[in-house]
């Protein structure tokens, strides 16, 4: 629908220029008028108004794009990236008070390639705090052109934790076991009794060994260890005596995955 409109609108442009020139150059004046009326006169009204109009609609439909939380009809079945944020900066413009944002972004495509490239997008104020260096978005991308990239807005979690688990398979941060047992297993809580840094780094991601006391559905309780690589940002959340969301398996209790959000 946006490049339709925006098709239409461009022609209509060039037309109304088109038919401007055509009409100045073949003018003929005659005794009583001068050359000049063949540029000045009811012919430049198509000109002024394909100059209001053509703009108005780009606008617009960048305006409709941002409101209606649906990614642009170009990259609304691209492929599902994981973006990074590197930097942003308000471009200056802003719809209903609302600023329109520059992100640039750290992609990793879903073969595991990684490129930079940027988005624009209408971020309300109240969010704009959000935007953080280092905070993961899914975004969406075409493979032949990376320069831009969309956020996705299409609301599909599954596709964007896909994209997640395979990044993080491919850096050695979990294995598909472990996330069976967080897709299967049972959702327990669990207390940190006990946690050791080993000193191994993956992807920036830092190793840590926590001892846990594990509640049961039915109240009883078992002790096991856990393994996980967290970024540096989310150490603060597995400290002694923290209460964690975990979920393991009934028939093997010693393999307990932690869920921790993923911009923590």
């Amino acid at each position: 629908m946006k490049s339709k409109l925006r098709a239409a609108a461009v022609a209509f442009g060039i037309l109304s220029v088109g038919y401007y020139l055509y009409y100045g150059l073949t003018y003929t004046p005659d005794e009583f008028t001068g050359g000049m009326l063949g540029w000045v006169g009811p012919q430049m009204a198509l000109p002024i108004i394909a100059l209001t109009v053509v703009p108005m609609v780009f606008a617009f439909t960048g305006i409709l794009e941002a409101f209606t939380g649906r990614n642009s009809s170009e990259f609304r079945d691209a492929e599902v990236g994981i973006g990074t944020i590197t930097s942003f900066r308000q471009t200056g413009v802003s719809v209903n008070d609302q600023p329109q944002v520059r992100i640039e972004f750290r992609v990793e495509g879903a073969d595991g390639k990684t490129f930079d490239s940027h988005a624009k997008m209408i971020v309300p104020l109240t969010e704009l705090a959000l935007l953080q260096p280092g905070v993961v978005l899914p975004v969406r991308y075409l493979p032949g052109r990376t320069d831009k990239v969309e956020v996705d807005r299409s609301g599909d979690s599954g596709a964007a934790q896909r994209a997640m688990n395979e990044s993080l398979i491919r850096k050695g941060i979990t294995t598909r076991g472990k996330l069976d047992i967080a897709e299967r297993g049972l959702a327990a809580q669990a207390v940190v009794r006990s946690l050791d840094v080993p000193g191994r780094i993956r992807g920036g991601y830092t190793e840590i060994v926590l001892g846990l006391v594990v509640t049961r559905p039915d109240g009883s309780t078992f002790e096991t260890r856990a393994e996980k690589y967290l970024p540096p940002s989310a150490v603060g959340l597995v400290q002694v005596g923290r209460i964690l969301q975990v979920h393991y398996l009934p028939g093997n209790e010693q393999e307990v995955v932690i869920a921790l959000p993923v911009n923590a």
